[in-house]
């Protein structure tokens, strides 16, 4: 696991400065080692969290003749298969690494290589006699990566941060992610937050050759569910194989590998069978925000350590402007900041952590994807009918029973989902914001993705909304950022290739019914977990911010960032102010429209206002010096 960045050209005079700001800004990616390769095309840099062959990994690395050079960020599992049919073909290698066999396999395959790997990652190959640049990211976006192009140069980098210190690099916001991100609390857009810096997506490859960019899908995770019964029992064995030869391949380490466990299925079937010494778990001192004694009870019964902290309210509070920092954007999921804490504890003994990502989305584990069963009934109404109930029920002031279930039931699954996250709805926007884009509606970024599936059940529909906004945007998101705000390297075994083949075609009674999710998958968990754990309803990681929000200390400090000069720039600070208001007062639930809010100000402090830097150069350096002591 490591950070990349660079770019194009030879126009800068002090390129090689440029560079190293660059690689300072992402030490926390790698504290381990740092590598540049530099030519009259390319400046490339590396830095190394060394996990797989420690004494010979280093990069930036190149082909035998120096032809071909690569940054690479991530871990290929599969790489001694590749290797073999690499050297079957000719290939001689200098080394044990996975980084070597990206070299070799692009050299034989081309980006068809991209189709035979199973791990995760992003990295940049540069042809020397081509003047070329190939820059892939994996199938589902576990990995980052980020680019711009500045006078004819590509710029790019494993975070933003890094990008930014590149001349000519304009901060600005993009005021189309902000108003889309108020709905689905994560920046959506392939532009980011930074106008003019985009994502490269998951699944996608890039070209960049005298100045011309061509991006291509390489992989799509589109669902197929079998619209005929299948073996029950077969099934569950097909989803156990597959889960555990993915949980072997993501122990291939020259490093210690420990596990993250939560209450939930997910982390405890990785827990289960990992075959670790260590699991991290951290909770709230609230008892129903507190995760610890589940997570003890299960080490203990599967014959590992548990190691635990409590966070306490106030260091929760005051780790949120750098944990802003180290997003690179704004994210308004309170559970990222329990995974960073998670996170430090677990980089306190090791480099490497199994994390249970993705089950839910290819499996149908959220609770959400019960809404087709639950509305089928009412939904067979008229359509008329059913708009004019929900005309009347919006007229309703408050929470009353029966209201959303009303409302939600007048729309097709397209007009109402948009993603497991859906928190202003454009009405609230347009009286927030102090402007409206264009294309105001999240659903027309939806709508493509819809018109692929349409002849899928609506559960299906869902999962692959989610696969392609929700688990990048928030889930996978919050898993590398803040993890590697630690210097420690998260790996994700649901999300594998040969887990998705077998999750892809799982018809819906497999998935969701009337009373659970994960239906086979659970079966699967039942072979090590106790019945309560393999059952367990989806809670994520629970954060009290709905109970922070109404005490003085904590709704005086986002009051006092709702009334700020910042606010003022984007936002009608009285309607903020109104909605904290009404939250504290108990007339409504708006502590995921008030955190939302909260945590882009936070974020636009971090990046825009002066001062506001919560991470400096020399606190990266710092953290270099500490990790190689």
């Amino acid at each position: 696991m490591c950070g990349i960045c660079g770019f194009t050209g030879n126009r800068l005079k002090n390129r090689e400065d440029i560079l190293t700001a660059m690689m300072n800004r992402i030490i926390h990616r790698g504290p381990d080692g740092a590598g540049k390769y530099i030519d009259d095309g390319m400046n490339m840099g590396h830095r190394r969290l060394s996990i797989i062959d420690l004494d010979n990994g280093r990069q930036p690395m190149t082909n035998e003749d120096g032809s071909l050079i690569i940054t690479f960020n991530g871990e290929i599992y599969n790489y001694k298969e590749i290797k073999e049919d690499l050297v079957k073909c000719g290939h001689t290698f200098a080394n044990k690494s996975d980084t070597e066999v990206l070299i070799h396999g692009y050299e034989e395959y081309g980006p068809k290589l991209l189709d035979r790997l199973r791990g995760m990652f992003t990295f940049v190959l540069w042809d020397k006699n081509k003047k070329k640049v190939f820059a892939a990211r994996d199938m589902f976006g576990i990995k980052p990566f980020y680019y711009t192009v500045v006078d004819g140069e590509l710029v790019y980098g494993s975070e933003i941060k890094s990008i930014l210190e590149y001349p000519g690099v304009k901060r600005e916001v993009n005021l189309n992610a902000l108003e889309q991100y108020l709905s689905f609390q994560y920046s959506v857009l392939p532009e980011t937050f930074f106008k003019g810096i985009y994502k490269l997506m998951p699944g996608h490859y890039m070209t960049f050759e005298n100045g011309n960019m061509e991006i291509e899908r390489y992989f799509d995770p589109m669902l197929t569910p079998s619209e005929k019964p299948v073996d029950h029992a077969k099934l569950v064995d097909e989803i156990d194989d597959a889960v555990k030869k993915s949980i072997n391949y993501h122990m291939v380490s020259d490093v210690e590998v420990a596990s993250l466990l939560s209450s939930g299925v997910d982390s405890s079937y990785v827990a289960s069978n990992f075959h670790g010494a260590k699991t991290f778990t951290v909770g709230f001192d609230y008892e129903k925000y507190n995760e610890i004694p589940y997570a003890k009870e299960l080490s203990k019964k599967i014959g590992i350590e548990n190691y635990s902290k409590i966070i306490s309210t106030e260091e929760y509070w005051h780790e949120l402007p750098r944990i802003q920092y180290f997003m690179d954007e704004p994210l308004a999921d309170p559970s990222a900041i329990a995974l960073y804490f998670v996170d430090r504890e677990a980089s306190k003994q090791v480099k490497v952590v199994l994390s249970g990502e993705g089950a839910d989305e290819l499996f149908g584990g959220y609770n959400i994807y019960h809404e087709p069963m639950s509305l089928a009934g009412y939904q067979k109404l008229p359509k008329g009918l059913r708009k004019a109930l929900a005309a009347g029920a919006e007229k309703i002031p408050g929470r009353v029973k029966g209201k959303n279930f009303l409302i939600r039931g007048s729309k097709t699954v397209e007009e109402r989902f948009i993603g497991n996250a859906n928190i202003f709805t454009v009405k609230q926007r347009n009286k927030v914001l102090k402007y409206k884009t264009a294309k105001s509606d999240p659903k027309y970024l939806t709508a493509p993705y819809y018109a692929k599936v349409k002849d899928l059940d609506d559960v299906a529909k869902m999962q692959y909304i989610d696969l392609n906004f929700w688990l990048i945007g928030d889930i996978l998101l919050k898993a590398d950022k803040m993890s590697m705000a630690h210097s420690l390297e998260s790996r994700v075994p649901f999300l594998d290739r040969g887990v998705y083949e077998v999750a892809k075609d799982i018809p819906v009674n497999e998935k969701v019914t009337d009373t659970n999710t994960k239906v086979a998958f659970r079966e699967a968990a039942h072979r090590y977990l106790t019945s309560a754990g393999a059952e367990k309803k989806k809670l994520g990681f629970p954060v009290p911010i709905r109970i922070w929000l109404k005490q003085d200390k904590y709704y005086n400090i986002v009051k006092e960032a709702f009334t700020s000069e910042a606010a003022k720039k984007f936002f009608n600070t009285d309607e903020l102010v109104k909605l904290l208001d009404d939250h504290r007062a108990g007339k409504m639930d708006y502590s995921r429209h008030i955190w939302n809010v909260y945590m882009f100000l936070l974020w636009y402090k971090e990046y825009f206002v002066e001062g506001g830097c919560d991470v400096s150069i020399e606190d990266e350096l710092a953290m270099e010096r500490e990790k190689t002591a």
